[in-house]
């Protein structure tokens, strides 16, 4: 996993606290804590995958174009990390059973946790990520 998918919900969810108004990348890289550069990557692969619209100049920004509930952490994670799982092995020798085998036995290991992780993120939306950010701001 790597930190599009943090990136991603945190503006998502940021966007979804303020359904009638449009947020720069500049907002929204300041709540985020990253340079604008990094964000506009992030936005961009959103607005790519129809999660948010943008328009140019005063008055311009991004916001949410899809309904909260109706957006998964699963969803999130197939656009930015999706195959951030597979594992990472070097040219092996292929005269070694080890090395001939271990990255299709670990492939298969690894494709499963990331079914499972699906399972897991499906459970929740960024509908209820706000749900969480609100109560924790109640609890301050």
């Amino acid at each position: 996993m790597n930190s599009n998918f943090t990136l991603a919900i945190h503006s998502l969810t940021l966007l979804a606290l303020q359904p009638d108004r449009m947020s720069s990348s500049d907002y929204i890289a300041e709540s985020v804590g990253v340079h604008p550069v990094r964000i506009r990557k992030v936005l961009s692969l959103l607005k790519k995958h129809g999660y948010i619209t943008s328009k140019e100049g005063t008055g311009g920004g991004f916001i949410f174009t899809l309904n909260p509930e109706d957006v998964t952490l699963w969803d999130l994670y197939k656009v930015t990390s999706e195959g951030t799982l597979q594992p990472k092995c070097p040219q092996s020798n292929e005269m070694c059973v080890v090395g001939a085998n271990l990255q299709q036995v670990l492939f298969k290991i690894f494709l499963g946790a990331e079914e499972h992780l699906g399972e897991y993120l499906r459970n929740y939306t960024i509908k209820e990520i706000v749900h969480f950010v609100n109560e924790k701001d109640r609890c301050m």
